[in-house]
């Protein structure tokens, strides 16, 4: 299948000025070819990658947070992997400080900045700013969480849903971090979070730069065969042993909730064998892919090509598309 463009007709950037850097944003979901594309470009167009993901931020996930390889790391500057450690917290709002200083860096050296990754939240913190709610409650986070765990499955949302059924009905039920957030504000601003948003204006959105947003939407079949794939290889390379180290060095930790680690953990509990453990992440790194294409479907004038990123026909269109932002009057 040929690449295809179906955002505009001409590679325009979005926003910005002629005057003002490119920076070049390659969405997509997991699986994508998102960092195989990003380290061409960045080869070709003398680039550094700033990623975008919220699990390659801590040192020593790297199994389950598919990271770039260090001979990935090699080929191109990268910025905002491997900067905090699991037991950290770490926000979206740190993540747009940390990547806006980045950029101007990167800038600054002449560079093509390249943002890639998958998190939704941290691409549009990073480019549109966070509004300014309430600010966080940790006694109530954690007596969230301790309840969620005794209630299980579905508490969350139930309660989101008598506080705000607007905002339950956007947020995924199994999304625990989001729905202790909206929960968060609901009791801190004492009205429903839906209602906060609805009067917010932007906060703080990036300037400065012509923003060119390429997204990778490939075949869905084939899409969930490589992510299959790509899962069994994280347990045959050694993810339950990852954790393992991971639980020993910093406890229970909230990143180790994330996918891949959560079923690893599982397996080190012996509540789950193996061979379910590989299953269970596999079926959630496809529903993942769902909830991030429907995400990065609501970002404004992307060129979406319907291939993978290390399809040579992508790499080449691609490359027109940012030669000719970066040479349009």
């Amino acid at each position: 299948m040929s690449p295809s463009q179906t955002a505009n007709d001409t590679p325009a950037p979005d926003s910005g000025t002629k005057h003002d850097p490119l920076l070049l944003l390659i969405l997509g979901p997991t699986g994508s070819g998102k960092t195989a594309l990003s380290l061409l470009l960045a080869e070709h167009f003398h680039g550094e990658i700033l990623s975008c993901d919220s699990v390659a931020v801590y040192r020593g996930m790297d199994l389950g947070s598919a990271k770039p390889t260090a001979q990935d790391r090699a080929r191109a500057p990268h910025h905002l992997i491997d900067i905090v450690d699991p037991d950290q917290p770490f926000t979206a709002g740190e993540y747009s400080r940390q990547a806006r200083a980045a950029l101007h860096e990167i800038s600054a050296r002449n560079k093509l900045p390249i943002v890639t990754g998958g998190t939704g939240l941290y691409l549009r913190a990073l480019t549109e700013g966070l509004f300014a709610g309430p600010a966080r409650r940790e006694d109530l986070r954690r007596r969230l969480r301790h309840a969620s765990e005794r209630r299980g499955s579905g508490w969350l949302h139930k309660i989101l849903a008598r506080l705000d059924p607007a905002s339950a009905a956007r947020i995924h039920a199994n999304d625990s971090s989001k729905l202790i957030r909206a929960i968060e504000v609901c009791v801190s601003a004492q009205r429903p979070m839906s209602q906060v948003l609805s009067g917010k204006s932007k906060n703080d959105p990036l300037r400065g730069f012509q923003l060119l947003r390429i997204g990778l939407n490939p075949p869905r079949a084939e899409l969930y065969r490589r992510l299959d794939a790509r899962c069994a290889a994280m347990f045959s390379a050694g993810l339950v042993d990852e954790a393992r180290s991971l639980l020993a060095r910093y406890g229970p930790v909230r990143a180790l909730d994330s996918l891949g680690y959560r079923q690893a953990l599982a397996v080190l509990q012996n509540s789950l064998r193996p061979e379910d453990a590989i299953t269970l992440a596999q079926q959630g790194h496809r529903n993942y892919a769902k909830r991030q294409l429907t995400w990065f479907r609501r970002e404004p004038d992307v060129h979406w090509i319907e291939s993978f990123g290390d399809d040579p026909a992508t790499v080449a269109y691609a490359t027109q598309l940012v030669t000719s932002a970066r040479t349009s009057p």
